[in-house]
């Protein structure tokens, strides 16, 4: 556990692979690599669980291998800015 976290941090697993084919063409190649500054670079190795209630999908850049984190957004509010409400 890193300093970041707390005890109040759950993380729960979720399956990558249910997702529709679509979804995950998507997912794996319309990222944002903090590392290269770049966008639609790719990722490999993904994995997704909800952390706090918001769902990630982790995986590799697949041009520098560092961490690239995608936030789902939830269909309710996608669109929506938090001011806006």
């Amino acid at each position: 556990m890193t300093d970041i976290e707390t005890s109040n941090d759950e993380i729960i697993e979720r399956n990558f692979d249910e997702r529709t084919e679509e979804d995950k063409e998507a997912f794996l190649t319309q990222t944002w690599c903090n590392a290269c500054q770049a966008a639609d670079l790719g990722m490999v190795e993904p994995k997704e669980y909800e952390l706090n209630g918001v769902v990630i999908v982790e995986g590799k850049c697949k041009k520098c291998g560092e961490v690239s984190l995608t936030e789902v957004a939830d269909e309710s509010t996608d669109g929506e800015w938090e001011d806006e409400r």
